[in-house]
């Protein structure tokens, strides 16, 4: 069963924006701190950015000052908007709770950074 459907990603050129867009299923978005993910080719994954059910955030050092997180409690969904977008965040993002769940994680969402 899939807990998490992350959406949003795409080709973009550097210094460009996007949103990806994390829905999950009420009892898990009302029960854990959620974050953001990323995994690129050949690297490990790294948490990227948290949000907790009162809204405080987190963000990792390479993100900060250029990606937002946010929820919308209403449609049980994380968004991170993404603006100075460099080639080095091209990555697979993921949404998962924090720390993460093993069988938590969704197929992720494709986030091309290229001229």
């Amino acid at each position: 069963q899939v807990q998490f459907v992350e959406s949003g990603g795409g080709l973009v050129q550097p210094g460009g924006s996007l949103r990806l867009s994390c829905a999950a299923f009420r009892s898990i978005f009302n029960t854990y701190v959620l974050g953001w993910y990323r995994q690129a080719p050949g690297k490990q994954r790294e948490w990227v950015a948290l949000i907790g059910s009162n809204s405080v955030t987190k963000y990792a050092d390479s993100v900060k000052g250029r990606f937002t997180i946010s929820r919308d409690n209403a449609k049980n969904t994380v968004y991170l908007q993404m603006s100075s977008l460099k080639p080095e965040d091209t990555a697979v993002y993921s949404c998962n709770s924090v720390p993460p769940t093993d069988n938590f994680w969704g197929q992720g969402t494709q986030v091309t950074v290229s001229a």
